[in-house]
This record gives structure tokens, C-alpha cells and sequence, in this order.
């Protein structure tokens, strides 16, 4: 069995949450989170979709993944939202780890044309007077959420604020998601008779869109001036 999924893997299977499901399961799911919020690379893991689809499909993770049936849906979501709390609450300490570890390095590094030190002290600013609302805010992020625990440790945020940021978030974005896909599932089809595990590619577009919508936002409309600004300027 093994010997027939690496001969039909495919790189681009690693974006789609329904691989992991059919194929690793729970265990494949814990490492995902992990290595998304712990792993300098692991920005490419499909979390949000991941987690939603996971709630989706909680019942049949727990009983082939735990060995373990108590015929009770919303003790399996409290189940699997812990252990998956627990591979994204870690894989935010290593990232911060790795951050502490190479921030040194990096306020020592003279400037470049792609890099500047005032962005690091200007980052340090801002975790000290938002830092547990961004940790936060960034688990909801795509690609943000990968790298806010490593900038948090290389500008050296306050060890416990972290802490207790890391754990506040990681617990509400994991329930947000599986507890959306879980009640969403149930309620569509009782509702509509319609199975949203028939439909998951069109789930999964629909979760990337709303979750990189913000980023794209400030991405291109983020650096924007007003025409006030530009007046006060240039006078």
C-alpha cells in the first residue's frame, strides 16, 4: 500500500487536504500543522483547509486514527482539537526557538540592499506594543502564520507573552476550523441533502480565498497613499 502511494505522489498533492486525510490521517494532519507554524519551509501546508476539512471528517480520524469509537461527535472535535493545539502550540516554540537562536546574527549583519536592521528594531516595536495581537491574528493568516513566531523570536518577544499568546491562539484558530467544517457539514446536509465531501475542491478554493483575501488587500492596496498625503508632501 505504501509502495503504491509514493509511486502516484505528486509535490502538488501536499496543497490538497484530502491527500492527507486518505493517506496519513490524524498523524499526517498533526505533522502538517506542526511543520506550518514551526518549520521555516512549512509555509506551503494547506492549514486552514487542512483543519476545516479535518472537521469535516473528525468522526472517521479519531476512530482510525486513536483506535477509538465513543459514538460521541462533539468529544471527538474536543479530542482532536487538542492533540492538533498541541502540534501547533510546539511548532510555534521552534519557530520562536529558531528565531532567538538567529536573531543574534541578524542585528550583528551589516545592511544590504535586500536587507535593512531598522526593520528588525521596527519589528521589535511593534511586538512590544502588539505582540500577543499579532501572534493571534497571524494564525489566520496563510504564510503569516509560518513566519510570525520566527520574527517574534529573532526581535526577542517577551518569553511569557508569547506563551500565553501562542497557546490563545493556536486554541481558537484550530476549534474556529474544525467546528466550522464539523457543524457546516452536518448542517448543509440536513438542510440541502448536500455532501460537502463530494465537493471539497470547491470548499477548499472558497477557504483560500477568504483567508488570503486580507493579505492580498494590503499587499496591493496596503502602500497606496492618499491624495491628502500626497498633497501635504509635496507642499
Amino acid at each position: 500500500m505504501q509502495d503504491i502511494i509514493l509511486l502516484d505522489f505528486h509535490w502538488m498533492q501536499l496543497l490538497q487536504p484530502q491527500w492527507y486525510i486518505e493517506n496519513g490521517g490524524l498523524w499526517f494532519i498533526l505533522f502538517a500543522v506542526f511543520a506550518e507554524t514551526g518549520l521555516f519551509a512549512g509555509f506551503f501546508f494547506p492549514g486552514d483547509s487542512l483543519l476545516f476539512v479535518t472537521g469535516i471528517y473528525s468522526n472517521e480520524l479519531v476512530t482510525k486514527g486513536l483506535k477509538i469509537d465513543m459514538h460521541n461527535s462533539l468529544f471527538n472535535l474536543l479530542l482532536l482539537g487538542i492533540l492538533i493545539s498541541l502540534a501547533g502550540i510546539i511548532g510555534n516554540y521552534v519557530g520562536y526557538w529558531f528565531g532567538r537562536k538567529s536573531g543574534p546574527f541578524l542585528f550583528q549583519r551589516k545592511d544590504t540592499l535586500l536587507f535593512k536592521k531598522k526593520y528588525l528594531h521596527q519589528a521589535h516595536d511593534f511586538y512590544e506594543q502588539h505582540g500577543g495581537g499579532a501572534i493571534v491574528f497571524a494564525r489566520f493568516l496563510p504564510i503569516v502564520r509560518t513566519f510570525a513566531p520566527i520574527i517574534a523570536g529573532i526581535v526577542e518577544m517577551n518569553k511569557k507573552r508569547f506563551a500565553l499568546y501562542n497557546v490563545i491562539g493556536c486554541l481558537a484558530w484550530v476549534y474556529t476550523m474544525l467546528l466550522g467544517g464539523h457543524y457546516l457539514q452536518r448542517l448543509v446536509l440536513r438542510w440541502f441533502n448536500f455532501d460537502l465531501k463530494d465537493h471539497l475542491e470547491v470548499i477548499v478554493i472558497g477557504i483560500v480565498l477568504i483567508t488570503t483575501a486580507p493579505v492580498l488587500v494590503k499587499l496591493f492596496f496596503g502602500k497606496k497613499k492618499s491624495p491628502t498625503a500626497s498633497t501635504t508632501q509635496n507642499s
